[in-house]
């Protein structure tokens, strides 16, 4: 694929993603970034396809995949390229970055949440809520009575950092046939 920009622009727009990433420090879905980078600079989404595969190859971010999802995270080498190549970027698109990055962040955020709470009933009585929430739909919610707060500050913490595991188990049980017994 031939991209038709100067190389100074093509550099510029590697550095953008590099920056972006460094920025979001965590994991990102593909249409999540190119959503930041349209947000900073119009960019056609094959030449965006184009620059990920030139990072990739030069071992500037890793591309994985992670409960069906493809991810892409800056890499160290990454990091050490973007401290030498930040300069290249320009002040304009810097300023950009840095003031509509918040808003889409938390935009992407809300599309996509992980969420639980407990609320005490009585003095051994919780019900906790897990929810999962996409494009502001709740796409999976349980509720669970437990008899301590230490239980429920568990299960809590345990969905906030499991959710997408423990909701792939939930969905797999509830879809299982269940034989009778004597079959």
């Amino acid at each position: 694929m031939k991209l038709e920009a100067d190389n100074e622009t093509l550099a510029e727009n590697k550095v953008l993603i590099l920056y972006l990433l460094s920025i979001v420090d965590k994991p990102i879905n593909n249409d999540d970034l190119y959503r930041l980078v349209l947000s900073v600079q119009d960019i056609n989404y094959f030449y965006f396809q184009q620059f990920l595969l030139d990072l990739e190859s030069s071992k500037y971010i890793i591309k994985y995949t992670k409960e069906n999802n493809i991810l892409y995270e800056l890499t160290e080498n990454g990091r050490s390229t973007l401290d030498l190549t930040l300069d290249m970027l320009p002040g304009i698109i810097k300023l950009k970055v840095d003031t509509n990055i918040k808003g889409e962040l938390k935009e992407i955020k809300d599309e996509s949440a992980v969420n639980a709470e407990f609320i005490p009933i009585s003095e051994n009585e919780f019900i906790v809520k897990c929810k999962i929430i996409e494009n502001n739909v709740t796409t999976f919610e349980i509720k669970n009575l437990v008899s301590s707060r230490e239980q429920a500050i568990n299960i809590v913490q345990n969905w906030n950092q499991n959710a997408g595991k423990i909701y792939l188990n939930v969905t797999e049980m509830l879809n299982e046939n269940i034989e009778e017994e004597g079959e």
